[in-house]
């Protein structure tokens, strides 16, 4: 059980620096980082707290089992996590799809005031 719960320490704070290094390199948003930040140092803080996995494992019904209580308790704030960005994405791409259109409509107006202007020239 230490041995997996050091694996997980070592992982977090992989994820933790990548993430800091990612939100340097101007690779992520702060806003998105937020909740990486948080779910790394969450992993860590558990990982590092196995009393506090005990309780959480005994309370939800997995008995005396801390390391399956902390990797559910990840697979949950990553599924969260991942819907999440799911509908962040779902919106960037209905905004964009309304920016096409509107781009579009533009370049129509434009090329008809081309139209007039390039008539008004010949008359």
């Amino acid at each position: 059980m230490e041995r997996l719960l050091n694996v997980t320490t070592v992982v977090a704070i992989i994820l933790l620096l990548m993430v800091l290094f990612s939100m340097r390199r101007a690779h992520i948003r702060v806003e998105y980082s937020v909740g990486w930040l948080a779910t790394a140092a969450g992993l860590i803080v558990l990982s590092r707290l196995p009393v506090v996995m005990q309780y959480a494992a005994v309370h939800v019904g997995l008995g005396s089992d801390p390391p399956l209580a902390l990797f559910l308790t990840a697979a949950a704030v990553f599924l969260i996590m991942f819907f999440r960005y799911s509908v962040i994405v779902s919106h960037l791409r209905d905004d964009n799809i309304a920016l096409a259109q509107r781009l579009a409509i533009l370049e129509f107006h434009i090329g008809h005031l081309r139209n007039g202007v390039a008539e008004r020239h010949e008359s």
